[in-house]
């Protein structure tokens, strides 16, 4: 049987979300029950501050707050990365630099959203980000919200420096992914819960999941089982699952369908999100009740 893969961010990563009171401001305490309920059903690694914790708006102070007080309550039990995205570079930095000042243990840095630059532009807010700290990196390629690729030149110039360690890619292309696993050495981790399983049984190293909000254990299962050579095993979780990722996936509201399950678990006690988010529909919402009993997360 080959070596595992590195895993410098984890296994199991949980996208988490931002919880908020209901008049809007960070519930930090709710923030930090649910990273430790994350942690205990599988999770080694938290994600702070990505797509799904609602990022574009939050702000700096409120970023550092969490990070502080998650940090104290997980108190080493993972691995915690924040998010450092933005269309502004020197925004950017700002918040990868006041990230790690706050206790983040690694960065998760995406394109430019919305700006579409040129692959030299791409490269310099990612790197400008980089240079800035002192932290090991994932590079986040996501062009459905960016707007613009990550190329294979640009991902190899970035590949080039000792920080930047893993991708987490959401591009819904695992054959690309797989071809830039091989050429660039970098870790590769599942950023679309619906191929969780390919990606895994092509030797990536984890998952940064937004489903795993609801059930972070079977991920774990499947990654276990996909260290052991057990695919048939590893392919029978990705079909229990199904249901599950489409219900909180299948609309392309993550970060809204996640606080709506988190909340029939009883996990958080608001849903509540800022806008241009906004709470889910009664329909919705049954079918996702639905989905969770079925599956026994009820």
């Amino acid at each position: 049987m080959s070596a595992l893969p590195h895993r410098s961010f984890g296994s199991v990563g949980v996208a988490m979300v931002t919880p908020f009171t209901p008049e809007g401001e960070v519930d930090v305490e709710a923030a930090q029950r649910l990273a430790v309920t994350l942690v205990d059903d599988g999770a080694d690694m938290i994600l702070l501050s990505g797509t799904t914790g609602e990022a574009p708006t939050t702000h700096l102070p409120e970023k550092q707050d969490l990070l502080r007080e998650v940090k104290d309550a997980l108190a080493g039990r993972a691995m915690l990365v924040a998010g450092a995205g933005s269309n502004d570079t020197a925004h950017a930095v700002r918040i990868g630099v006041g990230s790690q000042a706050a206790g983040a243990e690694g960065l998760l840095i995406n394109a430019p959203y919305y700006n579409r630059p040129s692959q030299e532009g791409v490269y310099r807010h990612i790197m400008s980000v980089v240079e800035a700290t002192e932290l090991p990196v994932m590079v986040y390629d996501i062009p459905g919200r960016t707007g613009v690729r990550i190329e294979d030149a640009t991902l190899a110039r970035l590949a080039e420096h000792d920080r930047v360690l893993a991708v987490k890619d959401a591009t819904g292309d695992v054959e690309q992914g797989f071809q830039r696993m091989e050429a660039t050495g970098l870790e590769y981790y599942s950023g679309d819960d619906g191929l969780n399983f390919a990606w895994l049984a092509h030797g990536a190293s984890g998952v940064v999941s937004v489903v795993g909000h609801a059930d972070a254990h079977s991920w774990r299962e499947m990654i276990t089982e996909v260290d052991a050579g057990d695919l048939a095993g590893a392919r029978a979780v990705a079909q229990r699952m199904r249901p599950l990722v489409r219900a909180i996936m299948g609309g392309g509201q993550g970060a809204v369908m996640a606080k709506e399950a988190l909340l029939l678990q009883g996990r958080i006690p608001c849903a509540e999100l800022r806008l241009p988010l906004v709470r889910a529909g009664a329909q919705e919402v049954a079918a996702l009740k639905q989905t969770l009993e079925d599956c026994g997360l009820l």
